[in-house]
């Protein structure tokens, strides 16, 4: 039987909170013959700056509503993606079929599509693992990073905390993505808030990229993704343009992941680096505001941005 692709139904998005932004799509080449629609945010001026937002593991570009206006109205043009099998992007039903060298693909396919100029970038969770190898892949392609919660594994062995979230992830029958977010935030989300985290995962077959998305991290020797990040590193380790950490006191996942990408990043010395108090593993949820000046500051400090 053929894979099958789940595709966007607006009924499910008809009552997203604070979320009043136009959809934007472009079609992306999945493998294996298979094509998707990839939906993404697209706000502000088209000729200004351009700034990437990369959501992670099991949000979608909701995460930003609150960042986006305060971006916008500093001058950029932000470009916030849902990542294939996320949001109101087309989702394969199968968990074997997605990969970190495939996510990788999609998500390289719509930067060249979409932005293929520089950018700033602000990435979180499995937004940095797939922006950061962005990065030291392509140096040039980026004016300044601000990473939040996230890291660029190369094998090791990874905490407890993550390994009870990979197996839950894996294995628990009641995966509610709502649930999910409001359980690694500080703030309370509302119910509608809840309800719009839950809206891209009407059912079983639509959670395949939320499930499969933490077995794919390369934090064990031997995993695939391991010798690719190896040498996005070299490039990532060189990047010389401005690089803050903002990262959040209170996630037991990444907390403590922000001093080796400080420690190794050469544009990282000498910044403003923070642990923001208040502040989980959704830290888009807890301190938009912080993190949105965070971005503008070292856009600024690049000469990015006015």
């Amino acid at each position: 039987m053929p894979m099958n692709i789940q595709t966007f139904e607006p009924a499910r998005f008809a009552d997203i909170p604070d979320y009043p932004f136009a959809e934007n799509w472009t079609e992306i080449d999945l493998g294996d013959g298979q094509r998707a629609r990839m939906h993404y945010v697209d706000e502000g001026a088209k000729d200004a700056p351009p700034v990437l937002l990369f959501h992670g593991e099991p949000s979608w570009s909701f995460l930003y509503r609150k960042m986006i206006p305060l971006l916008v109205d500093a001058g950029f043009r932000v470009l916030a993606p849902d990542l294939i099998g996320f949001g109101k992007s087309d989702k394969p039903d199968e968990i074997a079929f997605y990969t970190y060298e495939r996510h990788l693909s999609w998500l390289n396919q719509w930067r060249d599509t979409v932005c293929p100029q520089p950018a700033a970038l602000f990435c979180q969770d499995w937004g940095g693992l797939l922006g950061l190898n962005m990065v030291g892949n392509n140096p040039d392609g980026f004016a300044c990073v601000v990473a939040s919660n996230t890291f660029l594994p190369t094998g090791g062995t990874p905490s407890p905390a993550f390994l009870a979230w990979r197996e839950f992830a894996k294995s628990s029958p009641d995966f509610k993505i709502g649930g999910v977010l409001d359980g690694a935030c500080q703030s309370e989300l509302s119910e509608a808030e809840i309800a719009a985290y839950n809206a891209p995962f009407p059912d079983e077959p639509s959670k395949a990229g939320a499930r499969a998305f933490p077995a794919l991290v390369p934090v064990e020797d031997g995993m695939a993704g391991i010798a690719e990040n190896v040498a996005a590193w070299e490039g990532l380790a060189a990047f010389n343009k401005p690089f803050l950490t903002l990262f959040g006191e209170n996630d037991p996942v990444t907390g403590g992941l922000s001093q080796a990408l400080i420690d190794r990043i050469a544009g990282a010395k000498d910044k403003p680096h923070a642990m923001l108090s208040n502040c989980g593993h959704f830290c888009q949820e807890d301190r938009p505001v912080e993190l949105a000046q965070g971005v503008i500051d070292t856009a600024r400090k690049a000469g990015f941005l006015n």
